[in-house]
């Protein structure tokens, strides 16, 4: 158990305690307590809440409960003092050797340090990526497939058993455009000079595919009328552009568990259990929308349609399910997906770029209805990335035709920067992605900043080997003062950062902690460059050596972890 487990285990034990004297209520709610490090360190080594949440539930001062807590808490070996602050907080100071025991607890769990039971087995369906099928990944791709990834490995960290899915639109016209586009070619391929039109795909990655149909079908289809070719063209380019993102995905280390296909779930009558199951329910109606903003009552059409009640679910309208022509919207194959994706997950997340951003308010509306508001939901929203050399946007690919491929930008600065870099800022805010600046061997770079830090100990580690020194003897940790346990401290946060980005669905708090903790190690082994005695490696001092090596592998793993969970490699030299 990890020192803030235990110490939140502590503080429940201590609210047993004073439920049995009478002191507490029985029953009380305890979720929103917390033990967490002080604000201040001055203040202490933990604090918690525990007495301002509890108060006004149980009826009595927040300040009179903290007293009471303080006296069950004060007979905890490993506390040194306890006070209360403010209205009701309380905070603690340990003996030194309890972080101590924190340095030996990381290296003995190993990978698993931070690993929690917080999910408790239950299944999260997160989906990402889906792009559609109409080309190579490109950098518009990339951020939110290193987002779902990243989250899908956080959350299987925490104890959920976690399901990664794609799904395949491969029903709506834009996979026609691809066929068409295909069929350009495919005539090509068979020695047609081919000019390319205005609204079909002009990338090069299409060649492949039209001279694969023109050895498989000969000139059959060149002058064929496109019913009887669309559908088999389709067909193949889906399936060749399948394997092309699958392809790319693998540059960056992500494989899907699941890819679902649109035009099969269609196929199936998906949407219309879906229809049935929500007309049952009066969520669906037949109706007439109203006529858009500035249409006159002779631009506009009103046409009876099928109607989901988004409305009743905090949307501004109801919202159709079905065109006029009989075919399903978006938002009406969308819903079915959804549907089925909850009948094999407990919690359902969706990692979307921003440009849907307002389609959010009425599939969160319809897998409430769905589900009868019992499955959680999230649409994580993510944000394009910008590309840039050294300042100045990077031109678009010719083989893609309009843009910049995942592969290209892979293969140039490597999957571990792209990973750890689509996680240095938050989801839902803009980025850039500066070819110069990922690649610097600086502070200023995260990447290299924290890959840094796990190489340097590393390096030590060899040395110390070098000059003789026995790694395999017992570290004597009292030697460590407060400074190193300092580093120590920030170390033992990691569990409770895991947590917490798994619950709020952010990666990227792990990128920002792992900054932080190589910032603190880099800040303790730069001591030694202006003192002597501040050295990790001390050759007449081999049990100094021992213990602050032990500590330096101690932060090591964490950040091995971390990277771990970020998908980035943890290199032993740069």
């Amino acid at each position: 158990m990890t020192l803030y487990a235990r110490f939140a285990a502590h503080l429940n034990l201590a609210l047993d305690a004073l439920v049995l004297a009478g002191d507490l209520p029985a029953g009380l709610e305890r979720r929103a307590i917390t033990v967490e490090p002080p604000r201040d360190p001055s203040h202490g080594d933990l604090a918690t809440n525990a007495a301002m949440v509890l108060a006004k539930p149980a009826g009595t001062n927040p300040r009179a409960l903290a007293e009471k807590l303080v006296a069950e808490l004060e007979k905890l070996d490993e506390v040194a003092a306890v006070s209360v602050a403010g209205p009701g907080f309380i905070n603690l100071t340990l003996h030194e050797d309890s972080w101590r025991g924190e340095v030996a607890a990381i290296l003995e769990a190993g990978a698993d340090y931070g690993r929690s039971s917080l999910g408790a087995g239950t299944t999260v369906n997160v989906e990402y990526v889906s792009a559609n099928p109409t080309g190579p990944m490109h950098m518009g791709h990339c951020r939110g497939a290193v987002v779902g990834d990243a989250l899908a490995s956080l959350l299987e960290y925490v104890g959920h058993k976690v399901i990664r899915e794609y799904y395949v639109n491969d029903a709506g016209g834009q996979v026609d455009v691809l066929a068409r586009s295909a069929h350009l070619r495919y005539r090509e391929a068979l020695g047609e000079t081919i000019e390319i039109p205005e609204g079909l795909y002009p990338g090069d990655y299409l060649k492949p595919v039209g001279a694969q149909l023109a050895a498989d079908y000969g000139d059959k289809y060149v002058d064929a009328p496109e019913s009887e070719w669309l559908a088999l063209f389709r067909k193949t380019a889906v399936a060749t552009m399948l394997v092309m993102i699958k392809d790319d995905l693998a540059l960056l280390g992500i494989h899907h568990d699941l890819f679902s296909s649109e035009a099969e779930l269609q196929a199936a009558g998906k949407p219309e259990q879906a229809e049935a199951w929500l007309r049952e329910r009066g969520l669906v109606y037949d109706g007439v929308l109203e006529a858009p903003k500035g249409e006159t009552p002779e631009d506009w059409e009103p046409v009876e349609l099928p109607l989901f009640r988004s409305t009743q679910f905090g949307d501004d309208q109801d919202r159709p399910i079905k065109k006029s022509n009989g075919q399903w919207t978006y938002f009406g194959a969308d819903l079915a997906y959804h549907f089925q994706k909850a009948q094999s997950a407990d919690q359902l997340i969706d990692i979307w770029g921003a440009d849907h951003a307002g389609t959010v308010k009425r599939i969160v509306a319809a897998v409430q209805a769905l589900t009868d508001g019992k499955t959680r939901f999230d649409v994580k929203l993510v944000q394009m990335v910008r590309l840039l050399r050294a300042g100045e946007p990077v031109k678009m690919s010719k083989r893609a035709g309009n843009f910049v491929t995942l592969a290209d930008v892979v293969r140039e600065v490597g999957k571990d920067v792209v990973r750890f870099t689509m996680l240095t800022r938050k989801a839902d805010a803009q980025m850039d992605f500066d070819f110069a600046k990922v690649l610097e061997t600086s502070k200023e770079n995260p990447v290299f900043y924290v890959q840094y830090a796990h190489a340097r100990v590393a390096s030590v580690h060899r040395r110390a080997a070098e000059a003789g020194i026995s790694l395999d003897e017992d570290a004597d940790l009292s030697l460590l003062d407060a400074r190193e346990l300092g580093v120590a401290k920030l170390a033992a946060q990691f569990p409770r950062v895991v947590e917490a980005a798994a619950s709020a669905r952010e990666p990227h708090r792990i990128a920002f902690y792992l900054y932080d903790l190589a910032a603190e190690f880099h800040a303790l082994y730069n001591m030694g460059n202006d003192s002597a005695d501040r050295r990790f490696l001390m050759v007449e001092q081999p049990a100094l050596t021992r213990a602050r090596l032990f500590l330096g592998r101690s932060i090591q793993q964490v950040i091995r972890n971390g990277l771990a969970l970020m998908g980035v490699e943890a290199v032993e030299e740069m």
